[in-house]
């Protein structure tokens, strides 16, 4: 089940949430308790395989094959 990271509009709270494949169900803001939460893009690292540098970065030996 992937994580999907939301942020509340009414609050500005980011959070995340578990959800199903295929579940469209809106999330409530787990601090304010608003249903006013957008899905928010996630940002995702990736190892270029050299001990101690990792990000999300796309060079040479990054794990999209880049």
């Amino acid at each position: 089940m992937p994580i999907f990271e939301y942020v509340c509009k009414a609050c500005g709270k980011k959070f995340e949430e578990l959800k199903s494949r295929g579940s469209e169900s809106k999330e409530k803001c787990p601090g304010c308790g608003s249903a006013k939460t957008e899905r928010s893009l996630s940002v995702f690292a990736c190892s270029s395989g050299e001990a101690g540098k990792s990000g999300p970065s796309c060079g040479s030996g990054c794990c999209c094959g880049n």
